[in-house]
């Protein structure tokens, strides 16, 4: 299998996007770690994704984003060149799809955790504020980008309930729009770009981030439990 990647990087930290995987990623301290995670994060999702799990995997560099961002902690505005075509109906709803099944999947996760509200690590602040450190501020920093994500492209969406019902109502204000699946380009926040098909990788890339640190943490606090890994995670998370 051919994965094509967008490089993404602050001197020499680096965030790897898989252009043909929407949301599969890998970071490093530099190029060549972030490709050495590559290979595994690919075959992680294709797991998750009910896909088949190729013998190889070529990885080639496909575009590269200099930036002035964090991408030590996952901060990114890269707009691929790939997400400026328009989808069609079944590329649409295959990939809502897989980012509300990520968002049920991220549920579950959440609700098998013990103790929600039981911390690991020490404090850290990032670009965002303070690194979420209970399953509960995970769970919340998660959803709560709905509205923030969905306003970029001029919907009207909220944070209420669960991760999976705002997400769906946000995708049926978008689905009221006219002519929403052409994939024009908005020019967002923070000076940033957004499309439809951004929009639908940043959603199963910011999960894929958080979750992964939601079950790191889980396995680790609660050794004895019974912790689900619904995102296929490896053993080097």
């Amino acid at each position: 299998m051919d994965i094509s990647c967008v490089w993404e990087h602050n001197g020499d930290d680096t965030l790897l996007h898989a252009v043909e995987l929407p949301g599969a990623f890998s970071r490093g301290e530099s190029r060549a770690a972030a490709l050495e995670k590559m290979d595994g994060e690919v075959r992680s999702y294709l797991i998750w994704a009910g896909a088949r799990v190729p013998e190889t995997i070529r990885l080639s560099i496909v575009q590269e984003h200099p930036c002035a961002l964090a991408v030590r902690d996952a901060d990114s505005d890269v707009l691929f060149d790939a997400e400026k075509t328009p989808l069609s109906r079944e590329e649409y709803e295959r990939l809502k799809g897989l980012v509300l099944r990520s968002a049920a999947d991220f549920l579950s996760l959440y609700e098998a955790v013990p103790d929600k509200g039981r911390a690991a690590g020490a404090p850290r602040a990032t670009f965002y504020g303070c690194v979420p450190r209970t399953a509960h501020e995970m769970y919340l920093h998660t959803k709560n980008v709905n509205h923030y994500y969905f306003s970029q492209l001029e919907v009207d969406a909220d944070n209420e309930g669960t991760i999976l019902q705002c997400r769906r109502r946000g995708f049926e204000a978008l689905e009221g729009q006219s002519a929403f699946l052409d994939n024009p380009i908005f020019h967002g926040s923070f000076q940033e770009d957004w499309t439809l098909r951004k929009l639908l990788r940043r959603f199963l890339w910011h999960d894929r981030i958080h979750a992964r640190a939601l079950y790191r943490m889980a396995v680790g606090l609660f050794p004895q439990g019974e912790i689900p890994n619904p995102f296929h995670f490896g053993p080097t998370l």
